[in-house]
């Protein structure tokens, strides 16, 4: 049987049909020889977590394949990419617990220093009771707790939104109470984090303010009062004429980290660093774009990521909160993890459709590393969902 036959499948279309599909050729990326400088772009992928397949579900916490979660990691700094970690693309806050968060981060702490990458790693105030009402005092012992730890395994400190926070802060100047001491401990320059309410309904009014235009300004006036303190701010709010606006008001120095996956190729291009889930899907056509954009070609730059855009935007359709089930499924379709299971079963949260529609667009991305692997996987999933081939 030819390698076109053996990768030919019946997908699911619109209206309930299938459609017959053969994917193409990958895209040859080349994987650049050392890590790209930081003269142009600062690049972060937030990645995701393999969950041992064989654990008991009934167990508290989150079960890890830790060999694979950590050669997942390896994988994208071999491609020249930071790693942000334990961070809502590797299910935290839905499944993923300060528990085995503290633990991920130790062990990929250990990893990058044996390889020389690239790492930053969240720091919140999970370890605190979910759903359960929370002192200020409380809540900044928290942050204070997960920064020492995380700046004791050498790892810059992303200050991530605190669902703590915004149910108990009454306004800004509640956000100030906690964070500014937090800043002032922190012994290197953090991330802060801005995470809509998209990516998490539980952060709706962050800053002390319902509407954008007030919190952009709260934001602004606590990097402005401890700019030496913040390398930058990371920024999901999937809007991209508001992203240029905030990147344009910070202080000099203090870098916008985009967290845009709908419009990253262009932010990038124009000025902002990045720090997003999207990378860990295409960390080789991340790398490849990052490398031409450090030799000034722009427009080279744009050309490499455009292709992954539309499947970008498909992962993190509405409910955007689900986009990691799209990251675990091509984990998955590529080699990197042995099943298509998640913490929590969140495998369960897209449907076959959208799934078969992530398969195309990987392929019309040329994202698709080894198309009769990718395919007989697609084939296997498919069977369980009743589709025939």
């Amino acid at each position: 049987m030819s390698v076109t036959a053996a990768s030919e499948l019946l997908l699911p279309a619109a209206g309930g049909s299938l459609e017959r599909f053969v994917p193409g050729e990958p895209t040859a990326f080349e994987r650049p020889a050392r890590r790209p400088s930081s003269s142009s772009r600062v690049f972060y992928a937030a990645a995701h977590v393999v969950a041992d397949p064989l654990a008991d579900g009934e167990s508290a916490g989150a079960a890890l394949d830790w060999e694979a979660t950590l050669a997942y990691r390896r994988h994208l700094w071999s491609w020249g990419l930071g790693v942000a970690e334990a961070m809502d693309t590797a299910q935290r806050g839905m499944g993923l617990g300060w528990g085995e968060a503290r633990e991920l981060i130790g062990r990929s702490a250990a990893e990058a220093r044996a390889c020389g990458g690239l790492l930053a790693a969240g720091a919140g105030t999970d370890q605190l009771p979910a759903g359960q009402p929370a002192s200020l005092q409380r809540i900044r012992e928290a942050y204070l707790e997960q920064c020492a730890f995380v700046e004791g395994e050498g790892c810059r400190v992303i200050l991530m939104a605190s669902r703590a926070l915004a149910a108990a802060a009454r306004g800004p100047d509640d956000y100030r109470t906690v964070l500014e001491p937090v800043l002032e401990a922190a012994r290197e320059p953090v991330i802060l984090h801005w995470l809509g309410d998209m990516f998490d309904p539980a952060l709706a009014g962050y800053w002390g303010k319902e509407d954008l235009d007030g919190a952009t300004e709260e934001v602004l006036r606590l990097i402005a009062g401890h700019a030496e303190r913040i390398d930058g701010i990371k920024v999901s709010l999937l809007d991209d004429a508001r992203e240029v606006a905030l990147r344009e008001a910070l202080p000099e120095g203090v870098r916008l980290y985009t967290g845009d996956d709908f419009n990253f190729p262009s932010l990038i291009a124009g000025g902002s660093h990045a720090l997003v889930g999207i990378f860990d899907a295409i960390a080789p056509a991340a790398a490849c774009a990052l490398t031409v954009l450090d030799g000034g070609d722009v427009e080279g730059f744009e050309r490499a990521l455009d292709p992954t855009l539309p499947l970008a935007r498909k992962l993190f359709a509405a409910p955007t909160y689900h986009y990691k089930t799209g990251i675990v499924f091509l984990a998955w379709l590529n080699g990197h993890q042995g099943h298509f299971r998640m913490v929590g079963g969140l495998e369960g949260a897209r449907t076959l459709l959208h799934l078969a529609d992530v398969f195309r667009l990987a392929d019309d991305a040329g994202l698709l590393a080894d198309p009769p692997l990718a395919a007989e996987r697609m084939r296997r999933l498919l069977a369980v969902g009743g589709v025939d081939q």
